[in-house]
């Protein structure tokens, strides 16, 4: 009796457990149901989740922001044709990790490595178990590169990977700059690489050598963006709103260069540097007129496009290298001597060696060739004679002539690195030496600015690469503008005696430079011969190779327009000389020039614009859009004159004078032309008392002072 009622003691608290977890379990569900029930009532209502919209959240996940990527800048020669130009290069890749499925749940990983092996090596440099070992890595890992033989693919390569329809194989897309002419003016054109930038997390092309580098913001664009929304397909959703920015495309750049006499030289440079071994080479071919540059090389060089010979010849030798010129520079010193006064060409000095300051300094024939006159200096290169010359005119006038010359100056070409070069000036060794080129130093730019005065009677302008520049739909932004440096530094007639006397280089019997003689052909040339400084120091270098020799010559000598410069580092002879090795590259690229200036109907002159009524700032675009100077005249900003007609022609970097109305301010006139105070007193009606040729030296009223009407200003010119 007593075992049954503890049974069902037992039984009895067994049940109460049991109802007691069971309503403890119902408490706790319901409990969780009302946290939920809360929780996605709290979200529904709010659609908040820790602080962050969802609705927003959502959005985001269907939105896509696209960059839209601008093009860089083509670089062309002066005719349009292309020299460089953007491009896009691929490089593959292969996804491995099995998790990769789109949404399609189709696989986005290599599914049969043996296949894709095999179709890949068919477009790939690669074998296919070269491919199959890029396939098979010992580590697991995401994806893989094929190294080099998977990279800079062409649009065409990627396009036969994509018909292979290969799932996992994947591509980058690289930007890239195309040079279609190989090794062509590589130093001056230069290079644009693609640059990897931390702020927009992508690699953008920048210039690092050459117009490409000194260009680099003009030619580079800004890249515009898309923001839309897309459904799970990536389509756009419909009346979804969308922000979009264009790219603005980079400005193009027509260059000076004229493809058909680089081309030519190009290859010249190349045998001679092949046959001949030397440690650099320079040319480059300028219309001195106006000082644009029409071909510019050097040896060593690369190619661009494939980057071959990049290492070893980095420096740009035009504008990076300095050196000293030798007798080429007797084409500045000789016009000094004359326009100074102090050349008499029936004077007679003895050739052969003069003694200066306890130094003995040799003509290149040491021997000499006896008493000459000093008409024979210049023909015969004889540095005895213009030492003599230097001396004659006096350390005093030759430095105020070589600093007209702007040596020792950057002439501001537009490359990267332009070194100014040096004057050693402080002994009269150094004076004299100065006179054929020694102790001092200079880039290839500043001697073809110097010679452009040849062809300008007296007066340099600066050596320029660049044509024009266009915005990407063809609109001209600038155009070329003669620029004229310093003021005049010889007479015509001065130019006269120094082309007559460049001529003369040419004679057989007496000339340095028989060996540039092109028979009855127009051409001046004057060679040169400079010692090398030891750079380990202490005088110059010994040996027969050990010269940078060098020629220049200009065409026509009645009305000089062209010149080639030429010169050559340490060649090493093998039984030849100098001057024939240089006359293989002189020789064809100056028959081509006389061929190419007979059908050259080019110009320097503009047509002048109608700029009344405009505003200052909207006349000086327009001026600079044609290569004119404006100049205003008034205190207003509304032009109300013009100096010059509209359609009336004025030469490239001429100055174009306007008038606004108001007070008006003596200008500085100094380095004015006659037209120049013609324009000024057109515009302004102030009268001018004009005396002497030439530019402007002086005037009687002091720059900046008030002038008023019916005021007279005395002007003095002189050549």
């Amino acid at each position: 009796m007593k075992k049954n009622s503890n049974l069902k003691l037992q039984k009895s608290k067994a049940h109460g457990y049991r109802f007691t977890v069971g309503r403890f379990l119902q408490m706790a569900v319901a409990l969780v149901f009302l946290v939920f029930t809360a929780r996605f009532l709290y979200i529904g209502i709010s659609k908040t989740v820790n602080g962050q919209n969802l609705s927003q959240r959502t959005k985001q996940l269907y939105k896509r922001n696209q960059v839209i990527k601008a093009t860089r800048g083509t670089i062309y020669d002066r005719n349009g044709l292309t020299i460089a130009e953007d491009s896009h290069l691929y490089t593959v890749y292969a996804i491995l990790d099995k998790t990769s499925i789109n949404y399609k749940n189709k696989p986005e990983y290599v599914v049969n490595k043996t296949k894709t092996a095999e179709k890949l090596a068919q477009v790939l440099p690669l074998s296919a178990e070269k491919i199959y070992q890029y396939l098979t890595p010992k580590k697991k890992v995401f994806q893989v590169q094929f190294g080099t033989g998977g990279s800079g693919l062409t649009l065409r390569q990627k396009k036969k990977i994509e018909a292979m329809k290969l799932p996992g194989i994947k591509f980058l897309e690289t930007p890239s700059r195309l040079y279609p002419n190989g090794v062509f003016a590589s130093h001056t054109v230069g290079l644009a690489q693609p640059i990897w930038n931390k702020k927009t997390n992508a690699q953008n092309l920048v210039g690092t050598m050459g117009i490409e580098a000194y260009f680099n913001k003009t030619l580079t664009g800004t890249d515009g963006y898309r923001i839309s929304s897309v459904d799970a397909s990536e389509y756009q959703l419909p009346n979804s709103n969308q922000v979009y920015k264009p790219a603005k495309n980079g400005n193009n750049l027509y260059l000076t260069l004229d493809s058909q006499l680089q081309s030519l030289l190009e290859p010249r440079l190349s045998e001679v540097q092949k046959t001949y071994r030397p440690t650099s080479i320079t040319a480059t071919v300028e219309d001195m007129k106006t000082g644009k540059i029409l071909a510019a090389s050097q040896r060593p060089t690369f190619n661009p496009q494939t980057m071959k010979g990049l290492t070893k010849s980095y420096r740009d030798i035009l504008v990076q290298d300095t050196y000293e010129p030798g007798s080429v520079f007797k084409m500045l010193s000789f016009p000094a001597v004359v326009n100074s006064g102090n050349y008499n060409p029936n004077e007679y000095f003895r050739s052969g060696s003069v003694n200066i300051a306890g130094s003995t300094i040799h003509d290149w024939l040491t021997s000499g060739w006896g008493t000459i006159p000093f008409s024979q200096a210049f023909e015969h290169s004889s540095n005895t004679g213009f030492v003599k010359l230097e001396q004659k005119m006096g350390a005093k006038t030759w430095k105020k002539y070589l600093k007209k010359f702007r040596i020792g100056e950057k002439t501001g070409v537009s490359l990267p690195g332009e070194q100014p070069g040096m004057i050693s000036f402080k002994t009269p060794l150094d004076q004299a030496i100065t006179a054929f080129g020694q102790a001092l130093t200079v880039n290839v730019m500043q001697m073809m600015q110097a010679y452009s005065s040849l062809a300008n009677n007296g007066q340099m302008v600066k050596p320029q690469l660049v044509d024009k520049i266009t915005d990407s739909n063809g609109k001209t932004l600038k155009g070329y503008e003669i620029k004229k440096v310093g003021s005049k530094i010889y007479s015509n007639k001065t130019k006269k005696v120094v082309l007559a006397n460049m001529k003369r280089v040419l004679n057989k019997q007496s000339g340095t430079g028989n060996a540039y003689k092109m028979g009855n052909a127009d051409i001046a040339v004057k060679t040169g011969t400079a010692q090398i400084a030891n750079p380990k120091g202490g005088g110059y270098l010994k040996g027969d190779s050990n010269y940078i020799f060098s020629v220049v010559g200009v065409y026509p000598t009645k009305d000089p327009r062209y010149c080639i410069y030429l010169t050559i580092k340490q060649p090493h002879l093998a039984g030849t000389t100098a001057e024939k090795i240089l006359a293989s590259i002189f020789k064809p690229m100056m028959s081509r020039i006389i061929t190419m200036a007979k059908s050259d109907n080019s110009t320097t002159t503009v047509s002048v614009p109608n700029f009344k009524n405009m505003t200052v700032a909207q006349a000086s675009a327009k001026a600079k859009q044609v290569g004119l100077n404006l100049v205003k005249v008034g205190e207003k900003d509304r032009i109300t004159a013009q100096g010059i007609k509209s359609s009336e022609k004025l030469e490239s970097g001429d100055k174009i004078f306007v008038y606004t109305s108001g007070k008006i301010n003596c200008p500085d006139m100094k380095g004015w032309s006659f037209n120049d105070l013609h324009q000024f007193s057109n515009v302004s009606g102030i009268k001018l008392s004009i005396k002497g040729t030439g530019t402007v030296t002086s005037q009687s009223v002091a720059k900046g002072a008030e002038l008023k009407s019916g005021e007279k200003i005395k002007v003095n010119l002189k050549e």
